[in-house]
């Protein structure tokens, strides 16, 4: 469903730019909102959410699937966590659907899904193992790395019940906006795949944008 957003960016607390193949680690507090805009278009940011007091509670995929009864995420759905409570809310979206399966591409899935060559390849699990390790302070390891959301992503399901990764159906401006419902941290791979066509084999930079509301 596409609904926009009424905040305005010259009221946030916080704008950064995230480029391709990096990440973006902080704790967004309830009753914050934040924004990530896919600035060049058919990018993907693929995220991990955790409760920041409680770090053992985090973002589950077979949670909110089950209780929005959809696979894909748009405005007004929930993100639920591992101990069925509502973590974030998608309060505006102007991609209109947002992929819960594809899972984050890793360097043993390059080598699966492409080429034994493809593992040299940078890949979103590498930016989050290097996130944690450069803060320690949220007391996360590899151990933590579980379910994520790709935002932007288009993982379309077959009549067979198969996944394939398809061209983007964002554009360049396109945004999600989330209001977080407990304190939260949240973790962004903004993806470097090249292999497929989840970002149109060119990554691009994103922004995340923070409110106070």
């Amino acid at each position: 469903m596409i609904k926009e957003s009424q905040l305005q960016v010259d009221s946030a607390i916080l704008r950064e730019k995230v480029d391709s193949g990096d990440y973006w680690m902080k704790e967004v507090k309830a009753g914050q909102t934040f924004r990530i805009v896919d600035l060049e278009g058919n990018q993907a940011a693929d995220i991990l959410f955790y409760s920041a007091n409680h770090s053992d509670e985090r973002y589950s995929a077979m949670d909110t699937i089950r209780e929005q009864a959809n696979v894909y995420l748009t405005a007004g759905s929930q993100l639920i966590s591992n101990l069925g409570n509502p973590m974030l809310e998608i309060v505006a979206d102007t991609c209109g659907r947002h992929d819960t399966l594809g899972g984050a591409c890793a360097t043993e899935s390059n080598t699966v899904r492409y080429d034994l060559e493809k593992r040299y390849m940078h890949a979103c699990r590498d930016s989050w193992m290097l996130a944690l390790a450069e803060n320690e302070h949220f007391n996360l390891d590899k151990r933590d790395i579980g379910h994520n959301v790709n935002f932007f992503m288009n993982v379309p399901i077959t009549p067979e019940g198969g996944l394939t990764f398809e061209d983007g159906i964002s554009a360049p401006g396109i945004y999600v906006e989330l209001k977080a419902l407990m304190d939260t941290i949240v973790l962004i791979s903004n993806c470097p795949q090249l292999n497929n066509p989840c970002n149109a084999y060119n990554p691009t930079p994103i922004e995340v944008v923070v409110w106070n509301e």
